[in-house]
């Protein structure tokens, strides 16, 4: 039961909602989207003011005289100062001490012009805020020691509405009779910037004219690291459908618009942008869709046009444990099953569902696993899935899937999955080298590391791990998808790691399949390796070959030249070894002591004689002197060779 309601759900509510006193008669709620607060402010903050956020620990409570139903209510960033609007000509303020409780006087700022309203206001700093006028903008820079506030700009404009993204720092202003002229200004501390104005495109044009977008169907959000303005068009005719159009945010010129997101439903709809993908919500059919305006559309050249990821579903049921006051039944609180989708719930970006009448504020999140089953086609789904914060686990058990009898995937795929893998997996290491080389700013690398980083030890561990655990997995389709690993691995110039080429090599010793092991070798399928060749020299005793494609691969690296002569003089090949380091010139540095030694435990008299006739000849060359140093500790294998072939066959020192 728990896996099949599993399944069914991927859009769920955090399990801990903040909780707040519901609206009601005596009690507002407000929230600010800059720091992400819900206020809850009884009999107009005279029966007290209750503020909480993200982190629970810090819920601040406090008091504000009756002057009046309160429109709206807002920290300054550091906490210091509370605004509060109560009219539509002037906004109060009152400093907060230390210790969180508040000055006793307040003081307050009336906008411009006897006919001017204010809409609303907006932090801009920890001392400097914004007023949205029906005629315009005022900013203001706030003295909070002597309680003043200064006009520091002032921008006329009509305004019907606004919007904001307080983390990008982006106003927008809708003005003209239609709303649909829109001003983008960008708004930091002491800087107010204008950038190009734009008009949505409106399905139709009502007559008389009259306001036709609202607020409620514009969004501002930042999308793979765009920013776009969202707008939701409603059609004239209900059996059209909604469509939510992307207008992408430009310094220079105009907003563009870029994307079209088909929803072919009708009704009222609420939208949030979570993990880059756009999440909307119909409340009349109680379900939810996602679109991923990086996956793939269509196109007529100009837009794209976007289809949900997936078909309507409804997000995770929740409930919620509430007071009763059952007491004889024993209990404190009962079970309570939330209304999903309901009239009294509103949307906040990125990720936020507040139900004022119920006194919560949810986050609400996408769990991946569930898409696992939902998404049929392996290469959607991972391409998917790599776009996805926290997917690493979840792409890892795809990939393992794709192994396993029952779910196995054709090569065609897995290659096609590999392949995208390692992108990721290049540009990452790419961009790192760059960042390094001061050839890219560190930001770059540091934005490039949010993103999921599939690298070899996790396709070994997590992924070809299997091979181990399920024995139906035939062993040709095991070499079949390390070849399409590795040929991925070298298609992006990414040096393949030597435990991948043992895995190859255990599974073909296993099942006997020698043959097809000296081919991948002879053709370089499996590349040459110091450790590659370690493992063949220990497979001499079941495949004999082994030993001189050992040899071979060792040579062609031109940089093992001391273990060549290891596993020479180990196999008691002394003729072959000195053959060797002659063709390579090192003659006058290799270790006498060594060659010595291995002569003397071949117990082979005349191989002994040749070697230390060998070495002395060298000395002759180097130093004009056949016998050895004392540091070259050879005086056991010259005592031997006297005992042997007596003192006279000991080469004569030329007299000088």
């Amino acid at each position: 039961m728990a896996s099949q309601e599993i399944s069914s759900h991927y859009i769920e509510l955090c399990p801990n909602p903040i909780r707040f006193e519901p609206v009601g008669k005596a009690n507002s709620v407000f929230f600010d989207d800059a720091n992400k607060q819900v206020f809850a402010v009884r009999s107009g903050g005279a029966m007290g003011v209750v503020v909480k956020g993200p982190d629970d620990k810090n819920v601040i409570q406090s008091r504000l005289e009756d002057r009046g139903d309160v429109m709206s209510i807002k920290f300054s960033p550091d906490k210091k100062i509370l605004a509060v609007q109560r009219s539509s000509k002037s906004v109060e303020f009152i400093n907060f001490l230390e210790d969180m409780t508040t000055d006793q006087f307040e003081y307050s700022q009336s906008c411009k012009g006897k006919s001017t309203q204010i809409i609303g206001f907006i932090w801009t700093g920890s001392t400097e805020i914004i007023f949205i006028t029906d005629h315009g903008l005022e900013q203001y820079q706030i003295f909070p020691d002597k309680r003043t506030l200064k006009c520091l700009k002032t921008v006329s404009h009509q305004v019907n509405w606004f919007v904001c993204m307080p983390e990008n720092g982006i106003l927008l202003l809708s003005s003209g009779t239609l709303g649909n002229t829109l001003y983008p200004i960008q708004v930091r501390p002491g800087v107010l910037n204008r950038l190009p104005k734009f008009e949505v495109d409106l399905p139709s044009v009502p007559k008389p004219a009259k306001l036709s977008l609202l607020e409620r169907d514009v969004t501002l959000a930042s999308i793979y690291n765009q920013l776009y303005i969202v707008v939701l068009r409603h059609q004239p005719r209900a059996s059209v459908g909604a469509e939510i159009v992307l207008y992408q945010l430009q310094k220079e010129s105009p907003a563009r618009k870029t994307d079209v997101l088909k929803l072919d439903m009708s009704g009222r709809f609420a939208i949030n942008i979570i993990d880059n993908l756009v999440m909307v919500h119909h409340q009349a059919s109680k379900t939810s869709v996602i679109f991923d305006i990086q996956q793939g559309s269509e196109t007529d050249g100009f837009l794209k046009y976007h289809y949900p990821v997936l078909s309507p579903l409804p997000i995770k049921p929740f409930k919620l444990l509430l007071p009763t006051i059952n007491v004889q039944a024993g209990t404190e609180k009962m079970e309570y099953l939330c209304d999903l989708y309901s009239a009294n719930w509103i949307v906040f970006q990125p990720n936020i569902v507040i139900d004022a009448k119920l006194g919560c504020l949810w986050y609400i999140k996408i769990t991946l696993q569930p898409l696992v089953t939902m998404i049929y086609d392996k290469s959607i789904l991972i391409s998917f899935l790599l776009n996805r914060r926290d997917s690493k686990m979840v792409i890892l058990s795809v990939c393992q899937q794709m192994l396993i009898p029952g779910h196995q995937a054709s090569l065609h795929t897995i290659a096609q999955v590999y392949d995208m893998l390692n992108t990721v997996y290049k540009s990452y290491r790419d961009t790192e080298t760059q960042a390094m080389n001061g050839e890219v700013p560190q930001s770059v690398f540091n934005g490039l590391k949010k993103k999921v980083i599939i690298d070899q030890s996790d396709m070994y561990t997590h992924v070809f791990s299997v091979y181990e655990e399920c024995k139906d997995i035939k062993y040709k389709f095991k070499v079949a998808v390390l070849i399409e690993y590795i040929r991925s691995l070298n298609q992006f110039n990414i040096s393949v790691q030597h435990y991948l080429y043992e895995l190859i090599i255990n599974i073909l010793v296993q099942n006997n399949c020698f043959y097809q092991l000296h081919q991948f070798l002879q053709y370089h399928v499996l590349s040459d390796s110091k450790p590659l060749a370690c493992l063949m020299l220990s497979l001499e005793s079941v495949y004999q070959p082994a030993h001189q494609l050992a040899l071979d691969m060792l040579k062609r690296l031109q940089t093992a030249n001391e273990e060549i002569i290891e596993v020479l003089l180990s196999k008691q090949q002394l003729l072959p070894a000195l053959r060797f380091i002659r063709s390579v010139g090192i003659v006058d540095t290799a270790s006498s002591r060594k060659f010595l030694e291995a002569g003397l435990n071949t117990s082979d008299d005349m191989l002994f004689y040749t070697v230390f006739k060998f070495f002395e000849a060298r000395n002759l060359r180097l130093r004009s002197n056949p016998r050895f140093q004392q540091g070259e500790h050879c005086e056991h294998y010259v005592k031997h060779f006297e005992s042997v072939f007596g003192i006279e066959a000991l080469a004569a020192v030329p007299v000088s």
